[in-house]
């Protein structure tokens, strides 16, 4: 296909990849990682300039939300479907787990950074709540 056309992207290796950058939009895919394994996510960021949206394309995984003004203090799970659209509004915290062949698609401004964007460390508390989720959701995975 010609590119003028149709631009074809795709990423088969580990982790975050942004794949196409227009205007003031990207589009990112997320495959797993250790770091989104229930037993290694540490912790919780928010974008403070945009909302994100998660798709899952394959796999199962979970995102989570968390309140809290400068620190997570609550968090939420939701199970994601494929197929369905996930808006994480702007300045909410937020982390994913993913089974290991789980693969996300995500859309953000373009010009989302660590600049831009916060990091809240989890508790040992919260960490037992995210592992505790995955395997109470899915006792064949975790």
């Amino acid at each position: 296909m010609d590119e003028k056309l149709i631009e074809i992207r795709e990423y088969t290796g580990a982790g975050y990849r942004p794949l196409v950058d227009y205007g003031a939009w990207r589009v990112a895919i997320l495959n797993y990682l250790e770091e989104i394994h229930p037993a290694h996510n540490n912790q919780m960021e928010r974008h403070n300039e945009t909302d994100e949206v998660f798709v899952l394309l394959k796999g199962r995984a979970i995102l989570f939300a968390g309140e809290g003004a400068t620190r997570v203090q609550v968090i939420h799970p939701q199970v994601m479907e494929a197929g369905k659209i996930y808006n994480v509004k702007r300045g909410v915290w937020h982390t994913i787990i993913m089974s290991p062949e789980a693969s996300v698609l995500i859309t953000e401004n373009r010009d989302t950074t660590q600049a831009n964007s916060d990091y809240s460390p989890l508790t040992e508390e919260q960490r037992r709540f995210l592992q505790e989720t995955a395997h109470r959701t899915y006792p064949d995975l975790w």
